[in-house]
């Protein structure tokens, strides 16, 4: 039998069981897709992904500029750094930021990574910082340097950090 995936031309077609992607779910697939950088698969993976966001209806300006950053192909530092992260995030691992601000202020921080996201033109590490006891969101491009402590970070849930996120009556 052939390994063969067929693809609906039908743009309605490709949603599964008329379920929209969750918040969480695109933020896992963008993480995924950066740490891809530019290798093989990184193509193919970025023009599915446009694809199947494609096939959403009412994308507005942000929306469509962020999917844009989102199936562009990260530059080899960029990668480098979001598989550092990846890999904290799914091992609940404290990574060590050295991170620059908007005002060029360089601070190290010790962050509890719990998702990545993409907005307009910008990647987005977001997590507890311990430095600022909080949750923060750390520009991609202004981190620095990035590694991983080997501390073990407590389990946050992802949906409860993305932006845009209806919060539940208790």
């Amino acid at each position: 039998m052939a390994n063969v995936a067929t693809h609906p031309s039908d743009p309605a077609a490709r949603r599964v069981n008329d379920n929209a992607l969750t918040a969480a779910e695109i933020a896992s697939l963008a993480l995924s897709l950066a740490h891809l950088g530019a290798g093989p698969q990184a193509a193919t993976a970025r023009r599915a992904l446009r694809a199947l966001l494609d096939a959403e209806d009412g994308f507005d300006a942000v929306a469509a500029e962020t999917l844009d950053t989102l199936t562009t192909a990260q530059d080899a530092a960029t990668a480098d750094r979001a598989r550092v992260i990846a890999s904290a995030i799914t091992e609940h691992r404290v990574v060590r930021l050295c991170y620059g601000d908007a005002g060029a202020n360089v601070t190290i921080r010790e962050v509890e990574p719990v998702t990545c996201l993409v907005h307009r033109d910008h990647w987005y590490l977001v997590g507890w910082c311990r430095m600022r006891r909080g949750i923060r969101a750390f520009r991609f491009d202004r981190i620095l340097a990035v590694e991983s402590t080997g501390l073990p970070a407590r389990p946050r849930r992802a949906d409860h950090y993305l932006p845009f996120q209806g919060r539940r009556a208790a």
